[in-house]
C-alpha cells in the first residue's frame, strides 16, 4: 500500500497537489485528523488491493494533532513506509497568492498576512523537519504543479535521462545539445560587486538571479514548457535528452538556471546529469 501524506504552508498548493494525486489514481482525503490516521489505515488495509494508493493532507487547520503529532507521524512513516511531502513557498509568493484570491489566512484572520505566515511556519516547522521531500512551489503555476505531480506520481515509472549543460556563448554551443536555451536576458551578476568572482552554484549568485522580476516570470513558464514536452519526447522513444543553457561566459546565469532545473526535474523522478562546461573558464 502506497501512502502519501501532504502538508505545508497555507497557499503553497496542497489542494492542487492532492487533486492531481487523485487524478493518477490515489484515494485522497483533505484535512484529515492525524490522530485518526493510523486507525483509518488499519481498516484501509482490509480492502486488499482494491485501493492500492492513498493520500492525505494534514495541516494547520487541524490543530488538535499538534500535541502528539510528531510521535504519531514518525510511527506512521515507519509502519507504512509512508512518504511525507511538505510544500513550501517564498513569503512574497504567498503574499501574492493571498492577494489574488482575496483570502484571509485559515487560522490567523486577525493578523496581517505577513505575521500569519510567520506564525504558521513556527507551528508546522516540526513537520517540515520530518518530511522526505520539501518542495518549493514558488516557481510553479497551478498547471505546472499539477503536471509535476502527474509525472512524479503517475503509474508510468519510465523516466528519460536528462542531461543539463550550462555553457558560455563565448566558447561555442555544445554540439551534443538537442535543444538550446539562451538566458542572456537575465540580470547579470558579473556587473555586481562581490558576485563577479563567484559562480552560479553559490547561494549569493543564485539569489541575485532569482530575485529579478524577469526570472520570476520566465522560470515558471520554462518549467511548464519542459513538463509538457519531456513526456512527448519519452513517447517518441527517446531515452535521453540534452538541454544546453547558455549565457555569455557560462559562469553565472546559465549555471544558476541549470542548478534550479536540476532540482525540479530530479524531484519529478527524471535521471539528471548536470555539467557546467565553462564554469572555470573565466568571469565574462
Amino acid at each position: 500500500m502506497k501512502v502519501v501524506i501532504v502538508s505545508g504552508i497555507s497557499g503553497s498548493g496542497k489542494t492542487t497537489f492532492l487533486k492531481a494525486l487523485e487524478d493518477v489514481g490515489y484515494f485522497c482525503v483533505d484535512n484529515f485528523p492525524l490522530f485518526l490516521l493510523e486507525k483509518f489505515l488499519e481498516v484501509y488495509e482490509l480492502t486488499g488491493e482494491r485501493i492500492a494508493r492513498c493520500a492525505f493532507v494534514i495541516d494547520i487547520r487541524e490543530r488538535e494533532f499538534f500535541g502528539e503529532g510528531k510521535v504519531n507521524l514518525q510511527h506512521l512513516k515507519e509502519k507504512y513506509q509512508g512518504e511525507l511531502v511538505f510544500l513550501e513557498s517564498r513569503d512574497e509568493t504567498l503574499f501574492s497568492r493571498f492577494r489574488e484570491t482575496r483570502r484571509t489566512h485559515p487560522l490567523y484572520a486577525e493578523l496581517n498576512i505577513k505575521d500569519a505566515i510567520k506564525a504558521e511556519r513556527e507551528e508546522v516547522g516540526w513537520i517540515k523537519e520530518l518530511a522526505h521531500k520539501v518542495i518549493d512551489t514558488s516557481d510553479y503555476t497551478v498547471h505546472g504543479l499539477r503536471n509535476f505531480v502527474l509525472r512524479a506520481y503517475g503509474q508510468d515509472d519510465k523516466r528519460m535521462n536528462v542531461n543539463l549543460v550550462s555553457f558560455g556563448y563565448s566558447y561555442g554551443i555544445p554540439m551534443e545539445a538537442d535543444t538550446v536555451l539562451d538566458v542572456r536576458f537575465l540580470a547579470n551578476p558579473f556587473f555586481v560587486e562581490g558576485l563577479k568572482q563567484k559562480s552560479g552554484l553559490e547561494p549569493e549568485v543564485i539569489g541575485y538571479v532569482k530575485s529579478n522580476e524577469v526570472y520570476g516570470k520566465f522560470f515558471p513558464m520554462l518549467l511548464d514548457f519542459l513538463m509538457y514536452v519531456l513526456p512527448l519526447y519519452e513517447r517518441e522513444g527517446k531515452s535521453y535528452l540534452t538541454i544546453g543553457v547558455g549565457c555569455t561566459g557560462g559562469r553565472h546565469r546559465s549555471v544558476a538556471v541549470v542548478h534550479e532545473l536540476e532540482h525540479h526535474l530530479r524531484a519529478m523522478g527524471y535521471k539528471i546529469a548536470a555539467v557546467h562546461r565553462d564554469i572555470d573558464r573565466g568571469t565574462k
